[in-house]
């Protein structure tokens, strides 16, 4: 940095400038000048050309540098070559996960039973008659599960071989079980789609544990799989794991389907939406809540969205920020947080006029957030408000751009600002879904969003259920170990137990 001291941005306008000699206009431009370069330089820094880590980087690949196109170019070159290994074509970066004709890597230790569940035919296929085992039974088949087993001091991973076997009627009729296959998940270009079955490894606690470690506790693949081996002493590969996430997630969508009910009966929807990044793409997660019950979406950033998860005959409040999608809904109330963010963003720059307008806002409607608390009555609130709506008058036409912006949307959307100083069960600020949106926004940080649509839907019915039940004092993950058994049969389960209604 230059040892000069900092330039006063506060002091400049064009009168400012036009007022300079030429000898000191050229030297201030030559340190402005400097300046640009310096936080140009620091804008463009990332894992590949400073010591920041690889999670600051953007998942959508980032700005240019400040060398222009051909820095640009050649830092995408080294990724690409870096991700592709020997002989990898510059630019290029491969897929994730195993690549066309890598060997295959397969379990080394042969599994050990502790015991043997036996599965066998109640009724004859043909003649429906009831079988007994006095009629002769063979095994057909069999597999192992590894399943995770709650005792009294704490749990364990426990190997059980299931058996099949077959039964002949007295009418000649061989009948055989088989294991139960339920839901299909169907991914394009995938070479074989997702089907949940009772003939897998992983049974359903383990199934469940694990994508509680992913989507509640945030750990990848790798750090799931070294849990396991450490601490359990049981071996699975990164696309078993990654299979036992999604299997989870598909038996949560029915669930969720079952939820957008629940919630459109509420009297009060929170709303809100964040970036979420899908294989580089921008994707969308959208959240809406009610006092007990929580879906999430991701998706695009489309108004259609937010009508698909509150429905086009919900008719009561809905809380949320400015964005233009919430703004046809006829009854609304507007996130004053977000306007005094904007308010100490005015009183923080360089603008004097915009600054003071910025400082007034934020006192008038932080006054106002708190009268209304207070339940102050309507004579101590009319003030408030006339000063309010005052300041944005006298703004509405100023020479900073932002001041101007800001002073025009709380004009234009008085009603939804001012909605709670008459309803006050309503909240005046979005906080509600702003917090409920705060672990995916950690999560995305930590793992660049998800790579596939069937692994975003995954991932929001994951958390839709999870934070339905903290809603409603359950225990989610008791609910999605039988969810996938039931969804591995087959059977469907659609609905959560209602919530408890306060003593």
């Amino acid at each position: 940095m230059s040892n000069k001291p900092p330039v006063d941005l506060s002091a400049m306008n064009r009168a400012f400038f036009e007022a300079l000699d030429p000898t000191a206009r050229v030297e201030l431009l030559c340190r402005l000048h400097t300046m640009t370069v310096e936080l140009s330089e620091r804008l463009a820094r990332n894992s590949a050309n400073s010591s920041r880590p690889p999670s600051s980087d953007s998942p959508f690949g980032g700005a240019p540098t400040a060398a222009g196109s051909g820095g640009s170019d050649l830092r995408n070159a080294l990724k690409g070559s870096a991700a592709g290994g020997v002989g990898a074509t510059p630019g290029t970066p491969r897929k994730p996960g195993k690549q066309p004709g890598a060997k295959g890597i397969w379990r080394c230790e042969a599994l050990t039973a502790e015991r043997t569940e036996n599965h066998y035919p109640d009724r004859c296929a043909a003649c429906g008659a009831p079988l007994e085992l006095w009629h002769g039974d063979k095994g057909h088949s069999g597999h192992f599960v590894l399943d995770l087993e709650r005792l009294p001091g704490g749990v364990r991973i426990a190997c059980v071989l299931h058996r099949y076997h077959e039964i002949r009627c007295p009418c000649g009729t061989d009948t055989a079980t088989r294991p139960g296959k339920g839901l299909v998940s169907i991914l394009a270009g995938r070479k074989q789609n997702l089907q949940l079955s009772e003939a897998g490894l992983v049974g359903p606690a383990l199934a469940t544990f694990i994508a509680a470690l992913a989507v509640r506790y945030r750990l990848s693949r790798a750090k799931i799989a070294e849990l396991l081996v450490t601490w359990f002493g049981v071996r699975l590969s990164a696309g078993t794991i990654d299979r036992c996430i999604r299997e989870a997630g598909l038996a949560c969508e029915p669930i969720v389907e079952g939820l957008l009910t629940d919630l459109r009966q509420s009297g009060l929807i929170n709303a809100d939406e964040t970036p979420w990044p899908q294989r580089g793409h921008l994707r969308w997660l959208w959240v809406a809540l009610s006092s007990t019950t929580a879906i999430y979406k991701i998706a695009s950033r489309r108004a259609e969205e937010i009508r698909d998860l509150i429905g086009e005959a919900f008719l009561g409040w809905l809380v949320s920020d400015g964005y233009v999608a919430y703004r046809d809904h006829p009854r609304r109330q507007r996130c004053l947080a977000h306007l005094i963010r904007k308010g100490i963003g005015l009183a923080d720059g360089f603008d004097y006029d915009a600054a003071r307008f910025g400082a007034w806002l934020v006192r008038e409607l932080r006054g106002l957030i708190h009268a209304v608390t207070e339940n102050a009555k309507a004579r101590s609130l009319t003030p408030i408000l006339a000063r309010l709506k005052r300041a944005c008058r006298l703004n509405e036409d100023a020479a900073a751009a932002k001041a101007r912006a800001l002073a025009r949307e709380v004009l234009n959307d008085w009603q939804a600002i001012t909605a709670f100083v008459t309803n006050p069960n309503l909240p005046p600020t979005n906080n509600d879904a702003e917090t409920a949106l705060r672990h995916a926004v950690i999560a995305r940080r930590i793992s660049f969003g998800t790579r596939t649509d069937e692994g975003s839907r995954a991932y929001a019915a994951i958390l839709s259920v999870v934070e339905t039940c903290r809603r409603r004092k359950l225990d989610p993950w008791a609910l999605i170990t039988e969810a996938v058994a039931n969804a591995r049969r087959g059977v469907q389960t659609s609905m959560l137990p209602a919530p408890m209604l306060p003593t």
